[in-house]
């Protein structure tokens, strides 16, 4: 009988290198390039990390340039106004109001909007204390539609 209480801890851990594999071919102003051309492009920040590593063999952004993807954008001013996972959510949410407006009975769904809103809540609580949002930023549905379109 296993008695520890953790519970998946077998994963894989990335090794420790310090700057960028041999194999890399891009420098680092190329990837800084990369980087800003496909967030003009619309592609969200955790996408472009995946993309460099797919189609641009970039391992890791910050093994090259030594800043993360979020760091490089946010230095050249094209970084979101919100953080990426909290306006996964506020969209998440507006699709679920747009359920409850067809389907007005549906408190399973009605909950998990309750559910839902609070998470937005609580990441706001966080992300203000970090200053990643403004002080006076309040999550309001009506004005989650306007900035989700």
């Amino acid at each position: 009988m296993r008695k520890s209480k953790i519970k998946g801890s077998s994963h894989s851990i990335r090794p420790i290198e310090s700057g960028a594999p041999k194999w890399v071919k891009l420098s680092n102003d190329e990837v800084e390039s990369t980087i800003l051309d496909l967030a003009k492009k619309g592609v969200p920040q955790s996408q472009i990390g995946v993309l460099l590593r797919d189609q641009y063999g970039v391992p890791l952004a910050k093994q090259v340039t030594s800043k993360k993807v979020g760091k490089v954008l946010s230095e050249r001013g094209e970084a979101s106004k919100i953080p990426e996972d909290m306006f996964n959510l506020i969209k998440h949410a507006g699709a679920i109001r747009g359920h409850l407006e067809e389907h007005p009975k549906d408190m399973s769904s009605k909950h998990g909007l309750q559910l839902l809103e609070s998470k937005i809540n609580r990441l706001a609580k966080y992300y203000r204390s970090m200053g990643k949002i403004p002080r006076d930023w309040k999550y309001s549905p009506e004005k989650a539609s306007i900035l989700v379109r």
